[in-house]
């Protein structure tokens, strides 16, 4: 069952999946920043990333090492490990490949924007330091729908 909605989860927040297409590199380490957004419902778990390693053969490479430099004020974040599909990437045209999915849960009473801070360290050297505001509660002032 697990799998199944994860599955739905990732099919459905493909705009927020992170690939990489690892191969052999010269270039020094590099470090980039990328800022994103999520929003959700209080007390429930919301997607806020999908993090893996896709080689030019279409298999998997080594998984990214995540770790969070900035916890959310109001919330926590967790990591889950499943299988991620995706069709017409790249020259793949269907794959399914293990990954890492970020998932961050408010408080219940929580309602407005939390920001936290994850470090990506990509195969090959390559760093990626994602801010994400995450946006909790719908309507005015979180007003439950």
């Amino acid at each position: 069952m697990f799998q199944g909605n994860l599955r739905r989860a990732v099919a459905s927040c493909l705009a927020i999946l992170t690939l990489v297409a690892s191969g052999s590199s010269a270039a020094p380490a590099q470090e980039q920043t990328v800022e994103r957004a999520a929003k959700g419902q209080p007390a429930k778990d919301i997607q806020v990333g999908v993090y893996l390693n896709v080689q030019p053969d279409c298999t998997s490479g080594t998984l990214p090492a995540i770790r969070l430099v900035r916890p959310p004020t109001n919330g926590a974040v967790s990591i889950k490990r499943g299988k991620v599909s995706a069709t017409n990437y790249k020259q793949c045209l269907a794959l399914e490949v293990p990954g890492f999915i970020a998932f961050y849960r408010s408080k219940p009473d929580f309602s407005g924007i939390d920001i936290l801070t994850i470090e990506v360290r990509y195969p090959g050297g390559r760093t990626e330091m994602q801010r994400i505001s995450v946006t909790v509660g719908g309507g005015p002032a979180g007003q439950k729908i």
